[in-house]
C-alpha cells in the first residue's frame, strides 16, 4: 500500500509503516489504535514532522503501543500470496530483524528532482528553481514552477502553499498567451 482509502483493512493485523514525515508519524499514531501491531521505521534517529506528532509516536513507543525501529530500513518482503513478514536492516548493526507483517506501507514522501532542467538555463537554488514570488514565474519568459521544485525568500513547502503558487501562476501565464485580454476573477463563492 501507499495510499490508505480504507484505514478499517487494517484493524487486528500487523502494519509495518515506513518514513519520517507527517504521513507515517499520522498513519502511525492513527493505527496504533486499530491494528494489532504497528512498528514505525525510519532510516534516522530524528524525525521530519510535526513536533507534537513526534511526540506522540515517541510516547507510543514508551508504552509499548508501537514499536518504534530508528537507524533502519526495510530491506526486504516475504511471502508467496499475500505478505509475511519484512526484513529490517539496521545501519549501526548491519543486523537484519524479521519482522510478521500483514501490511508495508512505505511513506517516504516526494523528493523534488530537477533532472534535465538543470540543462534549461533556469536561475536555481540548491535544487530549486528561483522564482519570482509574485507569479512564480522562472527567469525565462512563459515559464512557470510552483510547489516544492521552486524556491522565493519566504517559501513555505505546504500543499497550502502549491496551490495558492498554482492560482497566481494561472493569472500570470493566462496573460502571457493572451496579452490583449483581460482576465476576469470571479469569488469562489459565485
Amino acid at each position: 500500500d501507499y495510499i490508505i482509502k480504507d484505514p478499517e483493512k487494517f484493524r487486528d493485523k500487523n502494519v509495518v509503516i515506513s518514513g519520517g514525515g507527517d504521513s507515517a508519524l499520522d498513519w502511525t499514531i492513527f493505527l496504533a489504535e486499530l491494528a494489532k501491531s504497528v512498528t514505525l521505521v525510519h532510516r534516522r534517529s530524528s524525525f521530519r514532522g510535526h513536533l507534537d506528532s513526534v511526540q506522540k509516536v515517541t510516547e507510543l513507543a514508551a508504552t509499548g503501543k508501537i514499536n518504534l525501529i530508528t537507524n533502519s530500513e526495510v530491506t526486504g518482503l516475504k511471502g508467496s500470496e499475500k505478505l509475511d513478514s519484512v526484513d529490517i536492516t539496521n545501519f549501526d548493526t548491519e543486523g537484519i530483524t524479521h519482522l510478521e507483517a500483514d501490511y508495508f506501507i512505505p511513506l517516504f514522501g516526494l523528493s523534488p528532482k530537477l533532472g534535465p532542467l538543470k540543462n534549461w538555463d533556469l536561475n536555481l537554488h540548491k535544487e530549486s528553481i528561483t522564482v519570482n514570488p509574485l507569479d512564480c514565474s522562472t527567469n525565462i519568459p512563459g515559464i512557470y514552477a510552483v510547489g516544492d521544485i521552486n524556491d522565493y525568500p519566504g517559501k513555505l513547502r505546504l500543499i497550502l502553499c502549491g496551490f495558492h503558487e498554482a492560482t497566481m501562476m494561472v493569472q500570470s501565464a493566462y496573460k502571457y498567451i493572451n496579452p490583449d485580454k483581460n482576465l476576469v476573477l470571479k469569488y469562489t463563492t459565485v
